[in-house]
């Protein structure tokens, strides 16, 4: 059957709530992270997230929806959770660890977007451009994590 506008708004909302999500991680990862390389780093990705996100509320606006103006409950409570086990074993390897796994979650979640085939070409458009951002981040991420590891 296929998806109304609604579907489309719902899809483009799941995005713009990981993406948020994705950009406060990285913004509490700049406070935790020790070396100036990662802060600073993590700070350009936590812009980068916020304009992805912000090109996706216009798409929901175009399709006639009310965009996410914030992320998830979960990972607001996921952060907590975080903050308080890294307050006890503070070190960039950890920080990196974090963003890392968290760039896995919002991957998944755009190939899932990704493999939706019934969305307009606009909308599909604007998703798979979030997309190249997004995983360069995460490609970026998997290859200091791997880098740590040697």
């Amino acid at each position: 059957m296929p998806h109304t506008n609604e579907d489309h708004i719902h899809l483009v909302n799941g995005l713009v709530e990981t993406t948020i999500d994705s950009a406060d991680g990285y913004a509490e990862a700049a406070k935790d992270a020790n070396s100036a390389r990662y802060k600073d780093l993590f700070e350009k990705r936590a812009q980068e997230r916020r304009s992805v996100a912000s090109e996706l509320q216009d798409e929901v606006r175009r399709l006639g929806g009310d965009p996410k103006d914030d992320g998830t409950i979960l990972a607001a409570a996921h952060r907590v959770f975080v903050n308080l086990r890294d307050s006890l074993s503070k070190g960039d390897e950890a920080v990196i660890n974090e963003v890392e796994s968290g760039e896995d979650f919002i991957k998944a979640k755009y190939e899932k977007a990704m493999g939706d085939t019934d969305v307009d070409a606009q909308t599909r458009a604007v998703i798979e451009k979030a997309w190249t951002s997004v995983k360069s981040g995460h490609d970026q991420m998997r290859d200091i994590k791997n880098m740590q590891k040697h």
